[in-house]
This record gives structure tokens, sequence and C-alpha cells, in this order.
């Protein structure tokens, strides 16, 4: 099993690279935050993952130790194959995977290409014990619970006629002095306030 490879980078696009390494070149997938760290003819250190199959022997790099052990927990997920979960980091970094896994936004999750509602939420019924460790703080999980919110809040009221502006900075008042507050209770606060 490849654990890691050291090398020089032959080839280099967003989606995957060439490492040379004593001469032979190894096809590595990679995420965009990968890609971004990588340099044409330079020297580079990537953690791999091997996926052997029965049509393919298939090698995943990354950059850092965290992001290999969020890849391998995503393809953990029935439904979730490698070149999904190398999009889902693509996409959104661990803190924002992390933070929309243990927030339940869906939503999110579902702004990777190829990822589903249904599969986004298998993501966070499966991962939500694995996750905690990738996500910044209590507090990042509470802002985005409090920006869903207040979205959902935001949007119910553009379908009654009232424009965004008018009951953004209301909302932002409700939720700095009742941060639990639902999304029923909030539209019903801002209409009161407007």
């Amino acid at each position: 099993m490849i654990f890691s490879l050291q090398g020089t980078v032959q080839e280099l696009t967003p989606t995957y690279a060439v490492i040379n390494v004593q001469g032979v070149g190894y096809y590595v997938g990679i995420s965009l935050m990968t890609s971004q760290t990588l340099v044409l003819n330079q020297q580079t250190f990537l953690f791999i993952q091997q996926i052997i199959r029965e049509d393919a022997h298939l090698l995943f790099g990354f950059n850092t130790r965290s992001e290999k052990e969020m890849f391998n927990l995503l393809i953990s997920v029935n439904g979730v194959g490698a070149v999904s979960a190398l999009i889902l980091l693509s996409t959104l970094s661990l803190n924002e995977i992390a933070t929309a896994v243990l927030s339940k936004n869906s939503a999110l999750i579902q702004k990777a290409k190829g990822i589903g509602a249904k599969t986004a939420e298998r993501i966070i019924v499966d991962l939500k014990d694995k996750v905690q460790k990738f996500s910044g703080t209590e507090d990042n999980i509470s802002a985005m619970v409090d920006n869903k919110i207040k979205e959902e809040s935001l949007s119910a009221l553009e379908v009654l006629g009232i424009p965004k502006r008018m009951s953004e900075k209301i909302a932002d008042k409700i939720l700095k002095q009742n941060p639990s507050i639902s999304v029923e209770d909030l539209v019903k606060q801002i209409l009161k306030n407007i």
C-alpha cells in the first residue's frame, strides 16, 4: 500500500498531478485545495490514499493528513465515491464541511457538483460523530445555524413581498438578542418591526 509520495511535480492540473519519483510518474487525483499548493517542476510531498478496484489501481494525493482523513470519512459514506469526495473537498474547506455536517446544513454540502439532497443527508447522518476535530469552534457552528435561520426567514419574507434589504438589519438585531430563535418566530418578529 502506498502511503506517501515524494518527488517532482511533472504535470499539474486542478484535478490531478503526475508526481515523478526517481523516474516513475505516478498519476494522482487531487483536490483544488492540494492543487493550489503544488508547483510545476518543484519537489513535493503528498499523503496518498490508494484505492484498488477490479479494473484500476487509483492514487489520490493530499497536501495534509487532515485532508486525507476527511477524504476517507467521505468515501466511507454509502453513495460517495472518490471523485465526489474530491469535488466536495475542492468546493468547501475541511472546516466548512465539518461545520455543515454538525449544523445539519445539507444545502451547503449540496453546493458540491454531483451531491444531491439524499447524499448530503447521508453524509450528515454518517459523519456527525466523526467530524468534530475538523470544525473550528462551537461559535462557528452556532454562527452557521444563525445564518441558516436568517437566510430561511429572509427568503420567506421575500415571498411575502418584503425586500431583503429592508428585513436584513432587523433580522441581525433580533438574532443578536435571541440567537436560538426559530425561523417562524424570527419572521413574526421582523414583521412586527417593519
